[in-house]
């Protein structure tokens, strides 16, 4: 159903039964990760006039992985992380990975 790049992959699904007997699947609510228990595999600045999904696509090599910025600092409004120049952020794996990199140690 979904890509496995996609922040939805594996959640669990559901359906509703309407009153005319059709019925809907979706996808059940998702609830980010604890940001501590992600693994930092570096630390990036945020450039002046940055967005995330550009600076995802610079450090994670797909815009659309902007989601895992977002999750690694638990903010409502993603924008607010690019809104000042020189914020440093954390690039981290995502939910579920192990890693064993620690910060200043991660290859590349």
């Amino acid at each position: 159903m979904f890509e496995s790049t996609s922040r939805y992959r594996g959640l669990p699904t559901a359906t509703w039964t309407g009153p005319d007997g059709r019925t809907v699947t979706y996808v059940r609510r998702r609830f980010p990760p604890h940001p501590e228990d992600l693994v930092t595999v570096r630390e990036e600045a945020v450039g002046a006039g940055d967005r995330l999904d550009a600076f995802a696509a610079r450090h994670l090599g797909d815009p659309e992985q902007d989601w895992r910025i977002a999750d690694a600092h638990r903010v409502l409004r993603p924008d607010d992380l690019t809104a000042v120049p020189g914020r440093r952020l954390r690039i981290t794996l995502p939910a579920g990975v192990p890693g064993t990199y620690a910060v200043g140690e991660a290859p590349g």
